[in-house]
């Protein structure tokens, strides 16, 4: 099934303006009806959940098809596996709050070299109850985490894993259920920041066999908020870091401290009903959901190839991650230096024909380093999404000659 990109851009208010919005691995345009629906919300239900009068009962169906929804996008087995917080990082620093009595003397935790700092510092932190902090290296000619040091790094003592699903600056897709049965096997629970991946592909974490997965909706095309999942019996066992009184059984509340964006779990529903009007003829929403990141991804890999491409073709240009376009291992996150350039000033220049890209380590500090870039301002990032053009990254390849 081709993909009708003018018809997706319709649905996205801000893409009517003269900006070419290729800034979208830090943070995606919004679909018109998360808009709308949050709106509404505000207008109808500005209320507090759990009180006997209607609008309170009403608000508290929203709450509830907001988590349910959410478990059909990601495939959780049930909406009491979903957490709503305000990011992706303040999720996982809860998390990692609420296992920390868990972890022992002496226990293991493999952090990815690859990662945003949010799926590190967190676990790293944990070395104040005696963890012993491991990091999984990235194979730098083959632009991802390297697989095979995995296999040295897991131990009888290793208790967790944490690991991107995607890296935000090398767009590598990374084999996470492959990854799922050797942790799995030695005894530990798997960690996922699955935010690179989740606007670009599928999302199944039972599939995908993580024990915890992280996503930010404001990355999928929605609000400024995001989801934890959990497997059932591993939020339970999971402390409470919120008020007193509630014991290990309250999920999702005990991991909740001060409530969430209420208008906002409410605005992301809109953007499963997105998803399944991509692809209308599936038998189930399952099926409708794969066709539609398929085809979707089939697009946005072309785009890539395009940008990849010419990037290679200079000789004064490196190219971090895969170099090819596959939309089976690449997502169209695409990062590079230029010799002997700040990547900053290669941006700055860029900001002129009103195109939106961005330098930096995006919190990925421990892999720029490796990369040698830190310092040259990181490296010059394009990230595109589904709505994005051909005809756009002409634009972008035309201002990039003409600066370098």
């Amino acid at each position: 099934m081709s993909f009708d990109v003018e018809r997706a851009r319709r649905r996205f208010p801000a893409l009517a303006q003269d900006w070419v919005l290729m800034d979208n691995a830090g943070g995606s345009a919004v679909l018109d009806s998360v808009i709308e629906r949050m709106a509404e919300y505000m207008r109808s239900t500005p209320v507090q959940l759990g009180a006997s009068y209607a609008l309170s009962r009403l608000a508290v169906e929203r709450q509830e098809q907001a988590a349910a929804d959410t478990a059909t996008l990601i495939n959780a087995a049930s909406p009491a596996e979903i957490v709503f917080g305000p990011s992706s990082s303040s999720l996982l620093s809860r998390l990692a709050r609420a296992i920390a009595s868990q972890i022992e003397p002496g226990d293991e935790i493999i952090v990815s070299e690859a990662d945003h700092e949010s799926n590190i510092t967190p676990w790293t932190r944990l070395a104040e109850r005696g963890a012993v902090i491991r990091l999984w290296p990235v194979d730098i000619n083959a632009g991802r985490l390297d697989h095979g040091a995995l296999e040295d790094l897991l131990n009888e003592r290793t208790r967790l894993v944490c690991m991107g699903q995607a890296s935000n600056i090398l767009g590598a897709a990374e084999p996470v259920s492959e990854v799922a049965r050797k942790v799995h096997a030695a005894g530990a629970r798997l960690v996922v920041d699955g935010v690179a991946w989740a606007p670009h592909r599928l999302t199944d974490v039972q599939a995908c066999g993580a024990d915890f997965y992280v996503f930010s909706a404001y990355k999928v095309f929605g609000p400024h908020m995001a989801v934890l999942y959990g497997k059932s019996d591993q939020l339970r066992a999971l402390d409470n870091i919120n008020l007193e009184f509630l014991d290990r059984d309250a999920v999702p509340y005990k991991l909740q401290p001060g409530g969430y964006c209420y208008e906002a779990a409410y605005g992301f529903t809109a953007v499963l009903e997105y998803l399944l009007e991509q692809a209308p003829h599936g038998k189930t929403p399952r099926e409708k959901l794969a066709a539609a990141w398929q085809s979707m991804a089939v697009h946005e890999g072309g785009l890539a190839a395009r940008l990849l491409d010419y990037l290679k073709s200079r000789g004064d240009t490196t190219v971090h991650g895969p170099r090819a376009a596959d939309p089976e291992t690449r997502l169209p996150i695409v990062s590079f230096s230029v010799a002997n350039r700040d990547s900053a000033d290669i941006v700055s220049a860029v900001d002129v024909a009103k195109i939106g890209i961005r330098f930096g380590d995006f919190h990925a500090r421990r892999l720029i380093k490796r990369l040698g870039l830190q310092n040259r301002n990181g490296v010059v990032r394009v990230s595109m999404a589904h709505y994005n053009t051909l005809a756009e990254v002409e634009r972008l390849i035309g201002a990039l000659d003409r600066i370098l």
